[in-house]
């Protein structure tokens, strides 16, 4: 019983998560599609990476500032780059799986159905590079 109530949070909480990037990654795929037919998956799938990579970053930077803040040193500099990196390519990896095969054409059959609302490509472009300026003032922090 103990493990059901430990893996219907993540697993409503991972759902509702890739939901979200699910409908980014149409948003940027369905805007692209028009002008590049071949690249805009590829364009929409690095986009995607991207925002995950990015949030990722923004986190990382903020636990960091705080961290050090805190004056708690439970890793270093160079070690955390290195889980970034990995855990970046990690990401980009899952999603490549995820947005070219199979599930990327019955995620769009699912798209399709619903009126899926359209979102503004500079707001969608603005997320990363937001994500990227905070990170980066909380690492002025450190």
């Amino acid at each position: 019983m103990q493990q059901f109530l430990i893996v219907v949070p993540y697993i409503c909480f991972n759902t509702l998560i890739m939901t979200i990037f699910d409908k980014f990654f149409f948003g940027i795929f369905l805007f692209y599609k028009e002008r590049f037919k071949r690249k805009a998956n590829t364009i929409a799938l690095l986009y995607t990476s991207l925002l995950q990579i990015t949030l990722l970053f923004l986190l990382g930077c903020f636990f960091a500032a705080f961290f050090s803040q805190m004056h708690f040193d439970s890793m270093s500099s160079e070690k955390a780059w290195t889980v970034f990196v990995l855990a970046s390519i990690g990401i980009h990896f899952a999603n490549w799986i995820k947005y070219n095969g199979k599930t990327r054409k019955i995620l769009n059959a699912k798209l399709n159905k619903k009126k899926t609302p359209q979102y503004n490509i500079y707001k969608l472009w603005a997320l990363p590079l937001l994500c990227l300026g905070f990170g980066f003032l909380f690492l002025q922090a450190l």
